[in-house]
């Protein structure tokens, strides 16, 4: 069924470019809503579980690095870049959005505020636990705790969890910690 669901992607979306690599898996309930001519590409041995979604307007693009896997019911919102590393993990629920909504114009309707957008990148190695939201980029081999909200930039290897989310542990080479936790430290 996965090689008829690529087809029926393919298909469907003839003005985009997609790309799947080799051994790339689309579970049940695959769908991507490309209604311009953006980009959707998926490297080699990526695993698509179930219920993905991807939303991709404009020229927008979403690149997913080999050997990345994307459990069940997890969105993807670009009107941009969107690029997720290989070997990353993306558990239940997550979903990633390379823009917001703007709201601080009271005299402006919310919906006709327009949005605030900028490239989310996923480096290589991350992993996100379950029902995370993630608006910024994540460093190397970062992991993110459940339930997180991911509002700025992480550096890599790190632990970060939290709404929003903040760095709680390093765990990469000497020296590299980030700044955050080297002060906090320097203050115990």
């Amino acid at each position: 069924m996965s090689e008829f669901r690529k087809r029926w992607v393919l298909f469907r979306h003839p003005h985009a470019d997609i790309r799947f690599g080799r051994g790339v898996y689309l579970g049940p309930g695959f769908s991507l809503h490309m209604p311009d001519s953006g980009t959707f590409i998926a490297g080699d041995n990526v695993e698509f579980r179930r219920n993905f979604r991807a939303e991709v307007v404009g020229d927008g693009r979403v690149e997913i690095g080999a050997g990345s896997y994307l459990t069940y019911d997890v969105i993807i919102a670009c009107s941009t870049t969107i690029k997720i590393g290989e070997r990353c993990g993306l558990a239940q629920s997550t979903f990633i959005a390379d823009g917001n909504h703007r709201y601080r114009d009271l005299q402006t309707p919310f919906l006709a505020q327009g949005y605030e957008f900028r490239p989310v990148e996923l480096e290589d190695d991350v992993q996100v636990h379950s029902k995370c939201t993630i608006l910024a980029s994540i460093g190397t081999r970062t992991v993110i705790g459940a339930n997180a909200v991911v509002t700025k930039p992480l550096p890599p290897y790190t632990l970060a969890a939290g709404v929003p989310a903040r760095v709680l542990d390093y765990f990469g080479p000497p020296g590299g910690e980030p700044p955050e936790l080297s002060e906090s430290s320097a203050t115990s």
